[in-house]
């Protein structure tokens, strides 16, 4: 999965334009492990309400996290970036969640190091790729094992491509982004890498795979419209998407031939923004009706069992946590605790794992310091606690 925010100019995301040069990486391969607090409440006191719990990777200064991917609710990864306004020395960040404490894991042997990381995609507990933008001027590809990464190589990558997301199965690996003013789609086989550039104009900043990696779909906008281009098992190709003025997409979500979602927002009334989403049902694209009318949506995941997730940021309650959850067609707002200071928070990106969902993003204070965000959602069960036993705490009612 992959959630990133647009190149236009969003209020307070200067954190998101691409970082092409300076600094230095540590070169680490493991570092402090942080030990996260349980402090959950309530999120909703709906029939099937949620436990909250706000949290945070206790990264460095000014942090933030673009991607997350979870293959187990004690195995889970995000990268993002710290140092965000040192536009010439930001590093990139790739944390572990192992179930209790938040690790670092560094890149070895790399001396000009990653800047901004913006996506994330673990296909086994030993396979895990990260993309975003190297301090050398060019795209940056990862991998690791699970205890430490490397930089990929991909010789095909030039000086004007950039990278946005990645997604990955066993034997498949798929990366996009842009080359210039057209899409960039960068593809791993047991061939080696593979270049495709898009024919019309347009930017790539989500993709994903179904389970076999026999299909696809990457998401983006050319500036004015959403951008869909899928993929059948040999060739990627653009397909008709809906006529939106002033649409973008950021991420989606593949659960089968038949079923994706991809989300992202409208510009309309100037700066203000209309959450968007998207579904296919096997024969086109169409628009969901959705309970909120000022959001940006950056983050989509889905349980494998029809029902999704997005995450992003509402600016009528700007220092909350914002999701929206389906079930079926219809979509329900998810807010997190209101905050005693003024802050924004965004939620970049969004995984669901077992019965846990874990979004990730950022906050930013009065003084425009950035500080990661970790928000966990799980269902209550019937005997009042999390489904994992974790007992209810004192509850406020539901913000919605």
């Amino acid at each position: 999965m992959s959630r990133r925010l647009s190149r236009r100019a969003l209020p307070l995301c200067v954190l998101l334009t691409g970082v092409l040069t300076g600094g230095f990486l540590r070169a680490t391969s493991a570092a402090h492990a942080h030990v996260d607090p349980a402090r959950p409440q309530a999120a909703d006191r709906s029939p099937s309400a949620l436990l909250q719990q706000s949290a945070t990777a206790r990264l460095k200064a000014d942090a933030s996290l673009s991607d997350v991917a979870g293959l187990s609710p004690n195995d889970i990864w995000a990268v993002g970036q710290e140092d965000v306004w040192e536009a010439w020395q930001n590093r990139s960040v790739i944390t572990h969640w192992d179930g209790s404490a938040w690790t670092e894991i560094g890149i070895r042997n790399d001396a000009s190091g990653a800047g901004h990381l913006r996506s994330v995609a673990a296909p086994s507990s030993h396979e895990i790729w990260a993309v975003g933008d190297g301090h050398d001027g060019l795209p940056y590809v990862v991998r690791g094992d699970g205890s430490a990464f490397d930089r990929v190589s991909v010789p095909q990558f030039g000086s004007t491509d950039w990278l946005g997301g990645v997604a990955a199965v066993p034997g498949r690996t798929v990366a996009v982004g842009s080359r210039g003013k057209h899409p960039l789609i960068a593809t791993a086989d047991s061939a080696g890498w593979s270049v495709t550039e898009g024919e019309e104009n347009g930017t790539l900043y989500g993709v994903a795979l179904t389970r076999k990696g026999d299909q696809g779909w990457a998401v983006g906008d050319d500036g004015t419209r959403p951008v869909i281009m899928r993929f059948d098992g040999d060739t990627w190709d653009t397909v008709p998407a809906p006529s939106i003025d002033g649409g973008f997409l950021r991420d989606v979500a593949v659960d089968g031939p038949k079923k994706a979602v991809a989300v992202g927002g409208v510009y309309r009334d100037g700066e203000k923004v209309a959450p968007l989403v998207l579904t296919w049902n096997g024969k086109r694209w169409s628009r969901a009706g959705l309970p909120a009318r000022h959001a940006e949506l950056y983050g989509v995941a889905g349980d494998g069992k029809g029902r999704f997730w997005a995450s992003g940021y509402d600016p009528e309650h700007a220092g909350q946590a914002f999701l929206l959850r389906s079930s079926g067609s219809a979509w329900r707002v998810v807010r997190g605790r209101s905050a005693p200071a003024p802050r924004t928070m965004r939620l970049q990106a969004v995984t669901h794992v077992g019965d846990l969902t874990l979004a990730v993003g950022h906050v930013v204070d009065a003084d425009e310091r950035y500080t990661d965000a970790v928000e966990r959602f799980r269902p209550y069960t019937s005997k009042g606690g999390s489904a994992d036993g974790t007992p209810r705490p004192p509850t406020s009612p539901a913000q919605r």
